[in-house]
């Protein structure tokens, strides 16, 4: 209790800037600007080595970004003016777009096409199954675990549904142009084959202690290497070692600063008013998160599966009420999506860069093959590990083919996605709301903040189940508890909120990127290893099945 009342102490702290009088405003403007000068640097440098483009290097592609009309598209400004710089001739030329082919990308577009082939197109066989179980019809009260299926899909849901298919898809499409919207589907797929397989891996190599279950990648990196001899064991060790400490960063990264940013990008937006007030507003959503993250998985299992239907109902509801409001656009706008992802001239050198930013944008939304999911899924209450799988593979199929492509859509259908005013991330998102209804910006206010507040408390569960299996045996060691490991985390946790909200995008975008997409190494080489053990369990359970050895309770 001491260390709960410590905690809301610092944060009260961290707030009194916040409430300070007018003439202290500059002050907090002037950390906000501190922050972000001094976390833009770092994130360059992380990026120059983690994202660096080999593809574009070795000359194997055009990483200049084209539009369906092979013209190629230049940067802007807030205020939708060219951005210019100096060439090697002493020229003043326009800023080109441009992507870049990260090989973790490539490496998440291979896994997801391994795994599709390897578990028989598990993503299409076992949809029908999935429904089933979500809707509890084999959930046993009396089997292992924290949650119900439902719960845990919802969990993980909250962390994926996230400004990632607001903000994420808004950079895609303004970038790649609507032909990114078909790969984003592509994308969304394959992707849930390859949650199968982790989520799967999750349960079976869980720990259970005095009734908390510990799970995810770092265990069955361990764990489920150590089964194969020496060697590999201790490769799972370090393996499990480095996705810790990506799962930390990604945290604080996508899971956090990145959906604080948004969130406050899109208060301004709507309230201009408030456009200096980033370091206040991190504070209060801090203390909202603080709240429902101290009580633990149940706590936030209990927040989640109520919000994330509601939010996700109301997201797709009004995106549907835009769409048919343009519904004589539809020819005109599933021809875009079809000629910008296969025209000829994106075949010149704009494919490969439509193809990236749709597949990195749904990957950096769904994390299919990321392995993040697979610590909310298990602690699930289930004693088969592949009744998981089969919930965990809806996750894409909602999020990424059903949502995003809600948002893609929108942003089509009204015409937005041309960008023409450089607004950024969920900017231009709601200025294509605006465009049928006045007031619809305020809507998409209120989902973007479900949608934030939602993926920071599912995140923080994902980031503390890394940080303790780093620190939580010496937190014991030298304190008796692993609550100082845990309560200290959570500090660093609601810190990075303030961070998010007081950054620019592009830093905050960069550093999300760099430390989710990052924990797909380690994760997918573990679970290529892992693959045929899966496999085998899925075709025991489809046996047990079809013989009537599960039960059914509903």
């Amino acid at each position: 209790m001491k260390i709960k009342t410590l905690l809301f102490a610092a944060l009260f702290l961290l707030s009194l800037p916040a409430w300070t009088a007018e003439k202290q405003q500059k002050e907090e403007l002037s950390m906000s600007q501190k922050i972000d000068n001094a976390f833009r640097p770092v994130v360059k440098k992380m990026g120059d080595v983690l994202f660096v483009d080999i593809f574009a290097k070795l000359g194997l592609y055009d990483p200049v970004i084209r539009d369906e009309n092979g013209q190629i598209l230049y940067q802007k400004d807030a205020e939708g003016h060219f951005l210019y710089e100096t060439n090697a001739r002493g020229e003043r030329v326009k800023i080109p777009m441009k992507t870049k082919t990260p090989l973790v990308v490539v490496w998440l577009i291979l896994g997801a096409l391994f795994f599709t082939v390897f578990m028989k197109f598990i993503n299409f066989t076992g949809f029908k199954h999935a429904i089933d179980l979500v809707r509890g019809i084999y959930d046993d009260p009396d089997e292992p675990g924290e949650v119900t299926h439902f719960q845990a899909l919802t969990t993980a849901l909250s962390a994926t549904v996230g400004l990632g298919n607001i903000a994420g898809v808004a950079i895609a499409v303004s970038l790649g142009g609507p032909g990114a919207t078909f790969w984003m589907i592509v994308a969304g797929l394959l992707g849930m084959a390859s949650k199968f397989t982790e989520c799967t891996l999750g349960v079976k190599y869980r720990r259970i202690i005095k009734g908390t279950v510990f799970g995810g990648p770092m265990y069955y990196l361990s764990d489920g290497l150590a089964k194969r001899g020496k060697w590999l064991g201790i490769f799972g060790l370090i393996l499990s070692g480095i996705f810790a400490i990506l799962v930390i960063g990604g945290s604080f990264g996508g899971g956090n600063m990145f959906q604080a940013n948004q969130a406050f990008s899109q208060l301004a937006y709507v309230f201009p008013s408030v456009e200096n007030q980033g370091f206040g507003f991190g504070v209060i959503l801090a203390i909202l998160v603080g709240i429902v993250i101290i009580g633990g998985i149940r706590s936030i299992a209990r927040v989640t599966d109520k919000i994330v239907p509601f939010m996700a109902l109301l997201y797709v509801g009004t995106a549907l009420f835009i769409i048919f409001a343009n519904i004589t656009r539809t020819g005109e706008a599933f021809g875009l999506i079809i000629s910008g992802a296969f025209s000829p001239a994106a075949m010149k050198g704009g494919l490969i860069g439509v193809l990236i930013v749709g597949f990195q944008r749904a990957a950096f939304s769904n994390e299919a093959g990321v392995g993040s999911a697979a610590i909310a899924h298990s602690a699930v209450k289930t004693d088969r590990p592949v009744t998981e799988g089969f919930v965990a593979l809806l996750e894409p199929f909602i999020d990424t083919v059903v949502i995003c492509t809600m948002t893609a859509l929108v942003l089509i259908f009204t015409g937005t996605y041309n960008n023409t005013l450089g607004l950024e991330g969920a900017q231009l998102t709601s200025k294509a709301f605006a465009t049928v209804l006045p007031w619809f910006p305020y809507l998409l206010m209120i989902a973007i903040f479900l949608f934030a507040f939602s993926t920071m408390i599912s995140w923080s569960y994902y980031g503390l189940n890394g940080f303790l299996y780093l620190f939580g045996n010496l937190s014991k060691k030298y304190f008796g508890s692993i609550k100082v490991a845990k309560y200290f985390y959570f500090f660093l946790f609601l810190f990075f909120i303030v961070v998010g909200s007081s950054s620019n995008l592009g830093s905050v975008m960069d550093f999300s990127d760099m430390m989710i997409l990052t924990m797909a190494f380690p994760n997918i080489i573990g679970l290529l290893i892992l693959a045929p053990e899966v496999r085998n369990d899925l075709k025991a359970y489809r046996a047990d099945l079809k013989s009537g050895k599960i039960k059914r309770f509903k």
